[in-house]
């Protein structure tokens, strides 16, 4: 199952409306890779919202994604962190602290902006 990726003016918007696999997981982060470097998008808003479960491969592999759309030039927000996978990525031991959140997409978008703004 692939993850649909919309483009917004120089934005790309995400949201996960499924539990992540591993494989999802993985064919998620080639394909947002792929369609920075296609648009050329300076942001990304991924909307966790549906995300009720992680594990510790799901979370390293939001965590590079992250890193590597910074290393393209692209600011990543997430939205929607449910509370129960907070608790699971602080169990986990995993911090996204310089990744900026948002409790919802239209505050995503604003976070992003005023991000994008900043640099």
């Amino acid at each position: 199952m692939r993850i649909p990726i919309l483009k917004l003016h120089d934005y790309l918007l995400i949201s996960i409306q499924t539990e992540l696999d591993d494989q999802t997981a993985m064919d998620f982060q080639e394909d947002l890779l792929n369609k920075i470097h296609s648009t050329g998008a300076i942001g990304v808003v991924i909307d966790l919202t549906s995300v009720e479960i992680i594990d510790s491969f799901i979370a390293k592999v939001l965590g590079d994604v992250v890193s590597m759309a910074d290393l393209m030039g692209a600011q990543v927000v997430f939205t929607g962190i449910q509370p129960a996978v907070s608790m699971t990525l602080i169990d986990l031991g995993i911090h996204l602290q310089d990744v900026p959140t948002a409790l919802d997409l239209e505050q995503g978008l604003s976070k992003l902006k005023q991000e994008l703004e900043e640099k």
